[in-house]
């Protein structure tokens, strides 16, 4: 059996960082955060004292054709004073979601992504030696840590590459506690990742790391609300679980943002072993209607939070077995929901 993989649902990267001996053990990560409006949210961020913080997409609610209008909208997000102390504690890596990626519910078809792709590389920093300069989308990965207790970060890019879902027909019925208005689609030529981006994933699920965090910027288990998922493409979903189980990747996990509440879900029997996905979103957004009351027959009991909220992961390499310990925070600081892993169940 191969080393352990957390899969980290989100994108890249503020501060540059390297290998090296750097290690990070409690990473922060979150979404949704709208320029316009407060942050105080950071404040508990950054007392919780992370080593790493991951934007997983909605980092600013840019929704433009007009990069200089995106510009801007970033201007804001670095001009926030909080956001100005984190960078202050720790590294930043991030991916985009569809706000950011510049329209709401965008895919491929979006007529700027070449442009929105390269003001996003341009604020967080990315330099022109990195791979992400040279090629279509954001998806990256970055690893971590001496040998033997190896985290790598893979951040993936859920808009760049994605083909159109199906929505419920005007009238249709729709199944009871959906509250979205996409459903699962039957064609199977669709991707959400690409064929470029999943041949990359492949090759980096092969490497060795005990610990790896997938981001996805979508939730990754959930896909009953009728929102954005990888539930709309059921088939890409299957794929991500059966190259986990091909590359022999254990103790993955994902993280992921977009719904506005915070939960955690896991599924059980479609993976290699138990795949949990926790979602963080809503640095300062609220839920809409009552999203955080939709089904999700995979969210484990009492796990789920609908105030504004960060994600904190806590690696602890301590003892027998590792232990990887999954936070949702409420704005104050406080647990809102908690779940510790033995790495030895990701397996």
């Amino acid at each position: 059996m191969k080393n352990i993989v957390v899969i980290l649902l989100v994108g890249l990267c503020k501060a540059s960082v390297t290998a090296g001996n750097f290690k990070p053990t409690v990473i922060a990560f979150g979404a949704c955060a709208h320029e316009n409006k407060p942050q105080p949210i950071w404040d508990a961020i950054v007392n919780a004292k992370p080593d790493l913080f991951i934007f997983a997409g909605d980092n600013i609610y840019a929704d433009t054709e007009d990069m200089e209008v995106m510009k801007a909208k970033y201007a804001k997000l670095a001009a926030q004073p909080g956001y100005k102390s984190l960078l202050e504690t720790c590294p930043v890596l991030a991916t985009w979601d569809d706000h950011d990626f510049g329209v709401n519910d965008g895919g491929k078809h979006y007529s700027m992504k070449k442009e929105s792709a390269e003001v996003f590389l341009d604020f967080f920093g990315v330099p022109n030696s990195d791979p992400r300069r040279a090629r279509d989308g954001i998806y990256a990965s970055k690893m971590f840590g001496p040998k033997g207790r190896k985290v790598q970060i893979i951040l993936l890019d859920t808009r760049y590459f994605r083909d159109d879902l199906d929505k419920y027909a005007k009238g249709e019925s729709k199944p009871k506690d959906i509250v979205g208005w996409y459903k699962p689609t039957k064609d199977t030529s669709r991707t959400l990742l690409g064929e470029a981006q999943w041949s990359w994933l492949e090759e980096e699920l092969g490497k060795s790391a005990e610990v790896r965090i997938i981001v996805s910027s979508i939730q990754v288990v959930s896909w009953e609300k009728g929102m954005e998922c990888w539930g709309n493409m059921p088939h890409e979903r299957d794929r991500l679980f059966k190259l986990i189980d091909k590359t022999n990747a254990n103790g993955c996990f994902f993280i992921s943002g977009d719904v506005h509440f915070t939960e955690l879900s896991v599924a059980k029997g479609e993976g290699p072993y138990p795949l949990y996905d926790l979602t963080a979103s809503g640095l300062n957004q609220s839920p809409g209607e009552s999203w955080y009351k939709s089904i999700n027959s995979y969210r484990l009991s009492n796990k789920v939070y609908a105030g504004r909220n960060f994600g904190l992961i806590q690696i602890n390499w301590k003892g027998k077995d590792t232990t990887i310990t999954l936070q949702g925070r409420k704005e104050s600081g406080e647990i809102a929901h908690e779940e510790v892993l033995p790495l030895s169940r990701l397996k």
